[in-house]
């Protein structure tokens, strides 16, 4: 079974759909901390505010369980900044599972903020990216990023770099939105469900 984390945000939908182009199997969009913890893969998608996405964490219970899980889990764009230390949006500490903070772009001549559309990936480490080449393009939509870390596995450039993807333990998260990425995505999720992280 493949749990997605429900806790009142995130492009769930979009998620699930992907999902089933790649034809996973028994997937369950559940706030159910036991059920969570008996899946096989574990989904934590966010979009939207990270203070507030937090606090919706919190206020279920669901932040405690996702840092007690031991089975592959995957945070997608907001899921996995609130696996990191701290964002600068709304001021908030996360769970803290990845050895990074999340910053907002700083405004630069000719930067786009938010960071919208297709950018490439570089420095790409791990299983999760078996069968990508460097520098691929993936789908980006937001205006935080977390910092390059000793939990970076591949790295993006726009207005500097930073972390793109990240992993420590049986914790994954990408910045990119894998669901909206095309063949990559669909690469990168297969991946996260079929290979032994």
């Amino acid at each position: 079974m493949i749990a997605i984390v429900d806790y009142a945000t995130g492009n769930i939908r979009s998620v699930i759909n992907a999902l089933g182009r790649i034809g996973a199997k028994d997937v369950v969009l559940t706030s159910d901390p036991a059920l969570i913890a008996s899946a096989e893969r574990v989904i934590l998608p966010g979009v939207g505010d990270a203070s507030e996405s937090m606090a919706a964490l919190k206020a279920s219970g669901l932040d405690e369980c996702v840092k007690s899980l031991k089975q592959p889990v995957l945070g997608i764009c907001v899921g996995m900044q609130l696996m990191c230390r701290h964002s600068e949006e709304g001021n908030v500490d996360c769970m803290g599972i990845f050895d990074c903070d999340v910053r907002r772009f700083v405004p630069q001549p000719g930067l786009k903020i938010p960071h919208m559309g297709w950018n490439s990936i570089a420095d790409l480490r791990t299983p999760l990216f078996d069968g990508i080449s460097e520098g691929a393009f993936v789908y980006y939509v937001h205006s935080f990023r977390p910092d390059l870390c000793d939990d970076t596995i591949c790295r993006t450039e726009h207005g500097g770099e930073f972390s793109g993807a990240l992993a420590h333990g049986n914790f994954y998260g990408t910045q990119f939105h894998p669901e909206k990425s095309g063949s990559i995505g669909e690469i990168i999720l297969r991946n996260f469900i079929e290979k032994a992280l």
